[in-house]
């Protein structure tokens, strides 16, 4: 191979390397700029209310149990004596049926350019308590007394956005927050609201009946632990891009321009209620079923897949321009080399700049256009024949539409890239397979006059 376009090929494998500090330098924007985004979410989450998870309610039932007595040796008279012992413990007692039905609106708050959304719910929860006789315990055991309390775990009370009047058995209640929080032992955990009920009665069983309206206002998130032995939850909203996750999915859902409607059916078999009285402290499997109200495009993570393909763009453009190079006898400068591969860098920063001012698919268009109709015009005048500019503006066209393509397919990127790659390198193969790289000479140094 001659020297001279050994050199060549080294200084067009530099040049592609040296074009990484761009995309570096790009790509460490973009997460910036998302950066910001999530502080923004987080500040106005904490001026108004975060994500948020829904437990119960549960009855938490207090009792005194008298246990067997002591048996011990009086050390000052030699005689046994019987000292009565006592236990005070607390179990939670799930709906026997709880059902949920709301409506849930969501609004875009903006703070410059960023945006964040809440979703305003308006829930409505019944169900019935069924109190057991002697509190479900073996008759032998001696309860003394029990108390009720009714909790509703809510991730972040701030979004609490009525005073509901709870129907009960007949009476009317409001929930109040607990003077003492959550223990770390504690099998409810989180925020709660809370209703004492006081005493009841161990002799017979009861139900209690229950209802009440919760408006509720959450960023983004939305999660409900099904509590109850049989749970009914409802939920429709005008958001049009719902993400439905957690342990249950939706029974019966639709999702249109109009919005979405989900229903789930959660039955005690299937759930795990010690897991979902702690649904908010996370974890890896939360017992939950939940919605998110995600953004359809995210421009800062679309921007940085983006930005990613940047060195493909690249390299095929300069394998392009080394072929035109070898096949028509047009040389070209390195330093158009260098022009050009900033140029495609560019056109990352440009998409970056406009997604935050215009919807994704205007942003990519507009960007797109501008660097394809710059490197074209700047090729048609480097190369003096306007035929090749417009045929490098009509092969660039095909890259950026088949990245907006990957973009689009986040589970087919990796095929759609890889069959891009192999068409390339297919058409390298059939362009210069009557090559003879041995005896290739360098193009000429300069074009002879028009």
């Amino acid at each position: 191979m001659d020297k001279k376009l050994l050199l060549k090929l080294i200084a067009i494998g530099f040049m592609s390397l040296l074009l990484l500090v761009p995309l570096a330098l790009i790509e460490d924007q973009i997460r910036q700029r998302s950066s910001r985004q999530d502080e923004v979410q987080r500040g106005i989450a904490n001026s108004s209310a975060g994500q948020q998870t829904l437990t119960g309610p549960v009855l938490a039932i207090h009792y005194r149990e008298k246990l067997e007595p002591e048996i011990k040796e009086d050390p000052a008279t030699g005689r046994l004596k019987s000292i009565p012992r006592f236990a005070e413990r607390t179990f939670y007692l799930p709906a026997e049926t709880l059902r949920l039905s709301g409506d849930a609106r969501v609004e875009t708050r903006q703070r410059g350019i960023y945006q964040v959304r809440l979703y305003h719910l308006d829930l409505a929860v019944a169900g019935r308590f069924v109190l057991p006789a002697h509190l479900g315990f073996d008759s032998k055991r001696v309860i003394l007394s029990a108390e009720a309390t009714l909790l509703l775990g809510v991730a972040d009370p701030r979004g609490v956005d009525n005073d509901p009047v709870v129907n009960l058995d007949g009476q009317r209640y409001r929930f109040a927050t607990p003077k003492i929080s959550a223990q770390d032992g504690d099998a409810l955990a989180g925020e709660r609201l809370a209703i004492p009920l006081g005493a009841i009665a161990l002799e017979a069983a009861r139900t209690l009946d229950f209802d009440f309206p919760l408006q509720l206002t959450g960023t983004e998130r939305l999660a409900i632990a099904p509590t109850g032995e049989a749970n009914t939850i409802a939920i429709k909203s005008d958001w049009r891009h719902p993400s439905f996750g957690g342990r249950f999915l939706p029974r019966q859902r639709t999702v249109g321009d109009d919005g979405f409607t989900a229903r789930w059916e959660v039955s005690h078999l299937a759930r795990n209620f010690p897991n979902t009285l702690a649904a908010a402290k996370g974890g890896p499997a939360p017992e939950v079923l939940d919605i998110l109200f995600v953004d359809p495009v995210n421009v800062y993570l679309q921007s940085e897949r983006a930005v990613k393909y940047g060195i493909l763009f690249i390299a095929l453009t300069f394998a392009g321009f080394f072929l035109s190079e070898i096949l028509r006898r047009a040389p070209i400068h390195p330093l158009q080399y260098l022009l050009v591969g900033l140029a495609l860098a560019l056109f990352f920063l440009l998409l970056i700049a406009l997604s935050e001012h215009l919807p994704f698919v205007a942003a990519y268009a507009i960007a797109a256009s501008a660097c394809i109709g710059l490197i074209g015009s700047y090729l048609a005048g480097a190369l003096g024949d306007r035929r090749q500019g417009l045929a490098f503006a009509a092969a660039l066209t095909g890259l950026y539409g088949v990245l907006y393509g990957v973009l689009l397919s986040e589970d087919n990127s990796l095929l759609m890239g890889s069959v891009l790659l192999f068409l390339a390198l297919g058409a390298i193969m059939l362009a210069t397979r009557r090559i003879d790289w041995y005896r290739i000479a360098p193009a000429a140094a300069a074009r002879p006059a028009e």
